[in-house]
């Protein structure tokens, strides 16, 4: 049996020029691909898995529509876009909790994230990391 352990200096950052990708592709989420080039799809599906990513850092510098619209884009994605599945890691977790920390949780949100996903673990993470 093997341990992982933590490495913390692994974590990566979201680049402010990533981040405006991102929001690029969220405020296109009728567009094909968000309107993501292959290349993008590629680079920024890393950036799709929490903890592999410092999102709740990420998301305390957002407003609250830019983090609405960054549930919406990873919601969405992991449907769309191969390596974009994260499970109980995805991004959402951490800006929903952001956004319910701020008290700025839409009360339709829940509902929209569930009809369209079959991430089971969206929004709220798996019940054990909240143990």
């Amino acid at each position: 049996m093997t341990v992982n352990s933590f490495d913390p200096k692994s974590v990566k950052t979201v680049s402010d020029a990533d981040l405006a990708r991102l929001l690029a592709g969220a405020s296109r989420l009728d567009a094909d691909d968000f309107g993501f080039a292959a290349p993008d799809v590629a680079e920024l599906a890393a950036l799709s898995r929490h903890p592999d990513v410092d999102w709740e850092a990420c998301s305390e510098n957002l407003s609250d529509g830019d983090a609405i619209a960054l549930i919406r884009l990873f919601t969405f994605a992991e449907s769309v876009f191969p390596g974009w599945q994260a499970g109980a890691r995805s991004p959402v977790v951490p800006l929903a909790a952001t956004l319910k920390r701020r008290g700025a949780y839409p009360d339709d949100l829940t509902r929209w994230i569930k009809a369209n996903t079959d991430n089971r673990f969206l929004p709220y993470g798996s019940l054990l990391d909240r143990m």
